[in-house]
């Protein structure tokens, strides 16, 4: 999240940037969760299915959208959260004949502040115990 805090943990130990690496993987779950949780809180598949109103998050209907959110890693420090589903897209930015339903921006704003708090705490944890030799 913050790029002065990753830049500096690039020059750490290998058996920190481990222990970081998998740090940052439980943190961008916390923003998957979220964004799912938008999307199907509240839901209801099938015939009784009724569509989002425009800025808020889709309605589950298939639970494709919220069962197609992921974190890949691209290196070792670095983690994207992804949505797979064709049309998450659309979703998210609205188009020519439909208004945006976005459920990963919001989703990344309200656990931002979590989840900076959460990397900092666990990061400079794992910091500490591998100073003081553990590596536990």
């Amino acid at each position: 999240m913050a790029r002065p805090f990753t830049q500096r943990l690039r020059g750490l130990p290998a058996a920190i940037k481990r222990d970081v690496a998998r740090i940052m993987e439980v943190a961008a779950q916390k923003i998957v969760v979220e964004a799912q949780i938008s999307i199907t809180e509240g839901a209801v598949s099938g015939r009784n299915h009724v569509p989002s109103t425009p800025g808020q998050p889709p309605n589950a209907d298939t639970h494709f959208l919220a069962d197609n959110i992921r974190m890949h890693r691209r290196a070792p420090l670095d983690v994207d959260i992804v949505s797979e589903a064709p049309y998450s897209t659309d979703l998210e930015n609205g188009t020519s004949k439909m208004q945006a339903r976005p459920f990963m921006r919001p989703a990344i704003e309200k656990k931002r502040r979590e989840v900076a708090d959460f990397l900092q705490a666990a990061a400079m944890e794992a910091i500490r115990r591998h100073l003081r030799g553990s590596g536990q």
